[in-house]
C-alpha cells in the first residue's frame, strides 16, 4: 500500500488517459481525475487537505483574473467574424486568379488563403469548415482528385494553430510564464515555412500530375488589368491590412496582444460592414459561436489547472525523472525525442489543447536543467525553442486519425461522395511534412530564434 501511495501520480496519468478514450468531456475529466485522486492522496497520507483550499484560488488567479488569456475571446471573436461575414470567401476568389497560370494553383489559393486566415483567426475548427465549404466544391467541380483537395484543405486549415496570432501559443505562454510576443515571433518562420513546404509540394504534385490538378481556364475571372487591380484592392487588401496591424502592432511593441486582438475586432466589424454583411443577425451568430467556443476553452483550461497541480503536488514530476532514468533516457537529447515521439502519439488520439496542458507541466521543468549549448548559442533560449517545436509537433494532432479533428470537421461538410478514406489518404503526404518540417527546427534552431532576436526580444 506504501508503494502505491508513493506512485500515485503515475496512476493518476494512467486513468486520466483511460477515460478520455470514453469520451466524456475533457475538461470534466482533467478536473475530476484531479479532485479524485487528491481525495485518495489524503487516504495514503500523501496529500493534504488544507491543499485543497488552493484549489479555487489557483484557477481564479490562474485562468480567471488572467490579463493573457483576455487575448483568446478576442481573436476566436475576430476569427468568426471573419467567417460569417463572407471575407474569406472574396479572398478565395482573388487567389485563384492570381494563381490561375501555375500548376495545381486553386490548391496553391487554398493553402495561401489557410496561411491568411491563420494570421488572423487562429481557430482550426473554423478555417477548416470554412475553407471545405467555400474551396472544396470548386476543387472537384475543376476536376482536382478528391485525395489533393481535402489535404490541402485539412492542411491549410490547421496552420492557424501555428502562425500567430495562436490561441495555442498564447496558453502555451501562460504555462511556460513566457511573453506571448515572444512566442508570436518565433512562430512566424516555422509556420510560414511550413505553409512553403505545403506550397512546393503541391506544384510539384500538379505539375506531375497535371490530370488531378487542372489549370483554370484563361478565360474565367477579369479580363482586364483595371477589373483584376479591382478585385485585389477590395478582396485581398483589406484582410492582408488587417493582418499588418494585428501582428505589426505586436512585434514593433506599440501593443499587446490582448490589446491587439481588441483592435483585430474592430478591424473585422469594418471588414464585414465593407462586405455588406454587417447587421444584428450576424452579430448575433458570432457572440453565440465565440461564446461556445471560448467556454470550450476555458473549461479546459480550469480543469487542466486542477490536473497539473495535483499532479505536482503527488510527486508526479519526480515520478517521470525516476521513471526516464529507469528505462535509459537521461540526457537532454534523449529526453527532447522521447518527448517529441510522446507528443506525435498522443495526437492520434487526444487535441492540442489536452496534450499541451498536460505534457508540458510535467516535462518542461526536466528539461529546463538541461544544457543545450552550442546546439543553441545561449541555453537560456532553450524553452522558446523547445515549446515551438512542440506547438509545430501538435499541428499534427489535427491531422493524425483515428481522432483528428480536423478530419472530423471536415466529414462533418464534405459531400457524400468524399469518404473518410479519402480523407485518411489525403492527409498522409501533409503529415509527413509536418514531420520534415520539425526535423528541419530541431536541426536549425535558428529557424526559430532568429527574429525573436531580430525585433530585441531576445536579449
Amino acid at each position: 500500500m506504501e508503494w502505491v501511495g508513493d506512485h500515485l501520480a503515475l496512476f493518476m496519468f494512467a486513468v486520466l488517459t483511460v477515460i478520455m478514450f470514453v469520451g466524456y468531456p475533457v475538461a470534466f475529466v482533467l478536473g475530476g481525475v484531479a479532485l479524485g485522486f487528491a481525495v485518495l492522496g489524503m487516504f495514503f497520507d500523501v496529500f493534504r487537505p488544507a491543499q485543497l483550499g488552493s484549489l479555487i484560488p489557483r484557477i481564479w488567479g490562474q485562468a480567471v483574473q488572467n490579463q493573457v488569456l483576455i487575448a483568446v475571446p478576442m481573436f476566436v471573436f475576430m476569427g468568426t467574424i471573419l467567417e460569417k461575414s463572407g471575407v474569406a470567401d472574396e479572398l478565395l476568389k482573388a487567389l485563384q486568379v492570381l494563381t490561375r497560370r501555375i500548376p495545381g494553383g486553386l490548391a496553391i489559393s487554398v493553402t495561401v488563403m489557410g496561411t491568411i486566415m491563420a494570421a488572423t483567426t487562429g481557430i482550426v475548427g473554423a478555417s477548416v469548415i470554412m475553407l471545405t465549404l467555400i474551396a472544396l466544391p470548386t476543387m472537384l467541380q475543376r476536376g482536382y482528385s478528391k485525395e489533393l483537395s481535402v489535404g490541402t484543405i485539412a492542411s491549410a486549415g490547421t496552420l492557424g494553430i501555428l502562425i500567430p496570432p495562436s490561441i495555442m501559443l498564447v496558453i502555451m505562454g501562460d504555462i511556460m510564464t513566457i511573453s506571448v510576443g515572444t512566442l508570436f515571433t518565433a512562430a512566424i518562420l516555422p509556420g510560414l515555412l511550413l505553409a512553403g513546404v505545403y506550397l512546393v509540394y503541391i506544384g510539384i504534385f500538379a505539375a506531375l500530375n497535371p490530370a488531378k490538378a487542372p489549370p483554370l481556364a484563361s478565360d474565367e475571372g477579369p479580363q482586364s488589368a483595371t477589373e483584376l487591380l479591382r478585385l485585389i484592392l477590395r478582396s485581398f487588401l483589406p484582410p492582408a491590412f488587417l493582418i499588418f496591424v494585428v501582428l505589426g502592432s505586436i512585434f514593433g511593441g506599440f501593443a499587446t496582444p490582448t490589446e491587439a486582438g481588441g483592435t483585430g475586432c474592430a478591424g473585422a466589424l469594418l471588414l464585414a460592414w465593407w462586405n455588406k454583411r454587417l447587421n444584428m443577425q450576424m452579430l448575433r451568430d458570432v457572440i453565440e459561436s465565440s461564446a461556445l467556443t471560448n467556454g470550450l476553452v476555458f473549461f479546459i483550461i480550469f480543469g487542466a489547472t486542477l490536473f497539473s497541480y495535483v499532479f505536482r503536488a503527488l510527486g508526479g514530476d519526480d515520478l517521470v525523472a525516476e521513471l526516464l532514468k529507469a528505462v535509459g533516457i537521461d540526457t537532454g537529447w534523449e529526453i527532447l525525442i522521447f518527448v517529441m515521439v510522446l507528443v506525435f502519439i498522443m495526437g492520434f488520439f487526444f487535441d492540442f489543447l489536452e496534450i499541451c496542458l498536460v505534457v508540458l507541466p510535467i516535462f518542461a521543468p526536466l528539461l529546463k536543467e538541461v544544457d543545450f549549448t552550442p546546439h543553441i548559442a545561449e541555453n537560456k533560449d532553450f524553452m522558446i525553442w523547445f515549446v515551438i517545436l512542440l506547438a509545430v509537433n501538435l499541428q499534427s494532432a489535427f491531422l493524425t486519425p483515428p481522432f483528428g479533428f480536423a478530419l472530423f470537421y471536415m466529414k462533418a461538410t464534405v459531400p457524400p461522395e468524399v469518404t473518410m478514406m479519402h480523407i485518411y489518404r489525403g492527409i498522409v503526404p501533409f503529415v509527413m511534412l509536418q514531420v520534415v518540417t520539425l526535423i528541419m527546427c530541431i536541426i536549425w534552431p535558428e529557424i526559430i530564434l532568429i527574429l525573436p532576436r531580430y525585433f530585441g526580444f531576445l536579449s
